[in-house]
């Protein structure tokens, strides 16, 4: 699993069937910026990367909304959910390497804010990845 696809595995969407209550997010399009700074043995410049999604009130509803992929290789260990936000913690393993990743995401109604740190050990060495992500509502669909 490539490093970069690993971050985007703990960014973007496990469907969160465990919401208590419906997360303080206004439905309408969204546009997320996620910036990604690497240190460690090897050296990777920093990314940023901005996406737009449509959230609809069905998906808050339905609690196909998530934050979270779990993919073959990962296990979630530690997950908490609430209106106002998400953490969580998983590992992920895959060759010869090995990924601990935390999260953290608070729903601010038309904001989003998180982050999740990666900690990477593989065949290549140690990298430590850290994202900041920022969501922002930018009106209907």
């Amino acid at each position: 699993m490539k490093l970069r696809q690993l971050a985007v595995v703990a960014l973007v969407a496990l469907p969160v069937a465990a919401w208590a209550e419906t997360p303080n997010i206004t439905p309408g399009s969204w546009e997320f910026v996620s910036t990604t700074t690497v240190s460690g043995d090897m050296p990777i410049p920093d990314q940023t990367d901005t996406e737009q999604q449509c959230i609809t009130q069905e998906d808050l509803d339905d609690a196909d909304l998530g934050f979270i992929e779990e993919e073959e290789g990962c296990e979630l260990l530690d997950q908490d959910t609430s209106a106002d936000g998400l953490s969580y913690s998983m590992v992920c393993r895959a060759d010869g390497g090995e990924a601990n990743i935390d999260g953290d995401m608070r729903f601010m109604g038309e904001r989003i804010e998180g982050s999740v740190d990666i900690m990477t050990q593989s065949p290549m060495g140690e990298l430590n990845m850290q994202t900041q992500i920022e969501g922002q509502r930018l009106g209907d669909c």
